[in-house]
């Protein structure tokens, strides 16, 4: 008996921000998702205040204050959970700007059928100065983990990829090309992705979709002129094609730079 689930990604730049908007409840009432998972949280559990007895709720925060971190928020009872990349060695994953191991960024939850995976990608800076770690460290020791778990189950990853996969995803590709989240490098990260045989779900449901975006620049009014980025994607095991039964970008759902993306599911 296979049954209908429905799972929502957001980058929410700060949850207390989106709750202090009242953009929080009103979307979860409006939506309700059976799994909601968020990024780039910017706190730890219990700084937000929270009212969702019927789900619950799963935190990777940042040691940091007010950085980064995950969560991800179930009324489905997981089996198992982890966080991090647990096979890594401690400092393995450190450069300059810090060690991503202590920065929330992945949270992986084991049910039934499937793992969950949801990752905050390590952004590559304005000028480039963290692409060649993201390139060579976080983008291979991210596809090794969810390989890994692939090997036991299907998985579905979600989550802020900080990437416009192909020139179709973001506004203006040409003008972008050696911009951070658009370069070849980046670009190759997510290419892996599909070459291991994960399915973006979104072109799966909607190949030739353009205007779709899930993040815009705070500048020059790009929101309102849909000047965005398709950064945000839930990937899927080619096992669990068949699966898919919709997946979409929720564009009008206000609170942060980014859109919720969202998978339905009969699994």
């Amino acid at each position: 008996m296979k049954t209908d689930i429905k799972i929502i990604s957001w980058n929410v730049n700060g949850i207390r921000a989106v709750i202090r908007k009242e953009a929080f409840a009103p979307f979860i009432k409006k939506h309700e998702p059976d799994i909601l998972c968020l990024q780039e949280t910017k706190a730890m559990k219990g700084q937000a205040v929270i009212d969702l007895p019927e789900y619950e709720e799963i935190w990777n925060s940042a040691e940091r204050k007010g950085y980064a971190g995950t969560a991800i928020f179930t009324k489905i009872k997981p089996i198992k959970v982890t966080f991090n990349l647990p096979d890594i060695k401690e400092g393995a994953m450190e450069d300059s700007f810090g060690d991503t191991m202590k920065e929330g960024r992945v949270i992986t939850a084991e049910f039934e059928k499937y793992f969950l995976v949801t990752v905050y990608t390590p952004n590559s800076k304005r000028s480039l100065e963290r692409l060649q770690y993201r390139h060579e460290v976080w983008d291979p020791a991210f596809l090794k983990h969810i390989k890994k778990l692939e090997k036991e189950k299907p998985v579905v990853m979600c989550g802020d990829l900080n990437v416009a996969h192909k020139e179709i995803d973001l506004a203006r590709p040409k003008d972008n090309k050696k911009n951070a989240g658009f370069t070849p490098e980046e670009r190759e990260g997510c290419d892996n992705i599909v070459n291991h045989g994960f399915i973006d779900t979104f072109r799966l449901k909607h190949p030739d979709a353009e205007g779709e975006y899930s993040w815009w620049s705070n500048f020059q009014n790009s929101r309102a002129k849909n000047v965005g980025w398709r950064i945000d994607y839930f990937f899927a095991s080619s096992t669990l094609e068949s699966n898919v039964s919709d997946a979409y970008i929720l564009q009008e759902v206000m609170g942060s730079d980014h859109a919720p993306v969202g998978v339905e599911l009969k699994i």
